[in-house]
Parts: C-alpha cells; sequence; structure tokens
C-alpha cells in the first residue's frame, strides 16, 4: 500500500531502482531506455516509474537532494516495497587532481560531516561502504564500455555551500575523490534492511578547479553513467 511519500501500491515497485536525485532525470531514464513503462509515484513531485529493461523489471525512483530526502524514500523502498538492489546514479564535485569533469566516481566507501548515520548506531562512527557485488558489475560494465572512473571514497556533506575549502583540502589528504550528498546514509540505510547499494556519480563540477560542465556536457557525460550502469544490471 503507499507510504506517506510513495503513491504506489503493492508489486508497483521493482526489486531494483534506479536512484537518481533530480526527478526530471528519473523521467528521462524512464522514457529512453524503459518499455511498457507505468508512472507509479508523483508525490511531492518526486517522480517514480516502473518498466522492463531487456525483459528485467525495473524502477527509477528520484531521491531529491541530501540525506534526508535520500533516506526517506530509501526508507519506504526497501521497508515497505521490498527493494532489494538500488544504485544512485547523480552528480558529484571533484576535489582530486586526477579525478576529471566527465569522470564518473563509484563510491566504494563513504566519509561524512553528518550525524545521521550516528543516530542509528548509537552514537558511533559507522563505516558506510558500497556492496560489493554492484561494484563489481558497475566496473566490469564501465571497461567493457572503456569509460573513464574513478573508485574511491567520497565526502558525503550535509552542507552543499561550505564557507571555506579547508574541508576540501583535509578530504583530499585523507584520499577522498569526491564530495556530494547522499551516499552515506544510502548505504547506510541499505545495510539495517539488508538491502544492496550503489552510488556513482558523474562529476559536474571540479571544486578546487573551480571548472564545471556545460549543460549539454552534462547531458552527454551523464548518458554514459546511465548506460554503464544500465548494462550493469
Amino acid at each position: 500500500m503507499p507510504t506517506p511519500h510513495i503513491g504506489a501500491n503493492s508489486g508497483d515497485i521493482a526489486e531494483t531502482v534506479l536512484f537518481p536525485g533530480d526527478p526530471l532525470r528519473a523521467k528521462f531514464v524512464a522514457e529512453n531506455y524503459l518499455e511498457d513503462v507505468v508512472c507509479v509515484n508523483e508525490v511531492r513531485n518526486m517522480l517514480g516509474f516502473t518498466g522492463r529493461y531487456k525483459g528485467m523489471p525495473l524502477s527509477i525512483m528520484s531521491s531529491g537532494m541530501g540525506m534526508p530526502s535520500m533516506s526517506i524514500y530509501a526508507t519506504e523502498l526497501m521497508e515497505h516495497f521490498g527493494v532489494k538492489k538500488v544504485i544512485r546514479m547523480g552528480s558529484c564535485g571533484s576535489i582530486h587532481n586526477d579525478v576529471n569533469l566527465g569522470d564518473v566516481v563509484v563510491a566504494m566507501g563513504a566519509s561524512t560531516d553528518s550525524n545521521i548515520n550516528r543516530l542509528r548506531f548509537n552514537g558511533h562512527d559507522y563505516a558506510a561502504i558500497a556492496d560489493f557485488d554492484l561494484m563489481k558489475n558497475w566496473i566490469d560494465s564501465a571497461k567493457e564500455k572503456s569509460a573513464r572512473y574513478v573508485v574511491g571514497n567520497v565526502f558525503t556533506s550535509d552542507t552543499f555551500y561550505h564557507l571555506s575549502d579547508d574541508i576540501y583540502h583535509i578530504a583530499a589528504r585523507l584520499k577522498i575523490v569526491a564530495v556530494e550528498m547522499e551516499a552515506a546514509a544510502l548505504y547506510r540505510i541499505a545495510a539495517e534492511f539488508d538491502c544492496q547499494a550503489l552510488a556513482v556519480m558523474t562529476v559536474s563540477d571540479h571544486i578546487l578547479k573551480e571548472e564545471r560542465m556545460t549543460a549539454e556536457e552534462r547531458e552527454t557525460s551523464f548518458g554514459d553513467m546511465m548506460e554503464i550502469t544500465l548494462g550493469s544490471l
């Protein structure tokens, strides 16, 4: 039955979900890559779709921005709709000299400045990590397409606009390759509900170099990430 934030009925959502932040990106993926597509959620304009990819049931659900929004949708999908695999497809900002615009970052782990995971782990630090099998399959798909990708630790922040670049320099010294806003929460929620999860993000900005993609570059590069992800399923 529907939840407070997802208006779908039982059976409307597939066990595998692709999880972009942007509702319009969810709509784009559904309309351009899936067959027999049905819109299963419009609550708060957080669009969700279910269809088939090469005969396999597949849902695309937008998560919104940030860990609180991600946490709501991930929890409801896993707890109430029986979702077993989730792949976040988003964007990130590079803080590494060798990770450039258009590269795809595969978040093997996710550090964070948020207390959201500590609140669920009795005040302790939780090591938020990707599911190995999903990550391996994604990397194998990327290699088949000769795509540019980087596997590493990301920094999941509650803050989009930081007061200074200090945290970026500290993170870079610790070999963190990029900054984003959702992966740490997704990985912890997946562990709670025995679900497989992976976060992959296209580098749309280089924070320290002050570089950013054009709208046209974003469209092309994000398409590459989508096709690699679909090829990994």
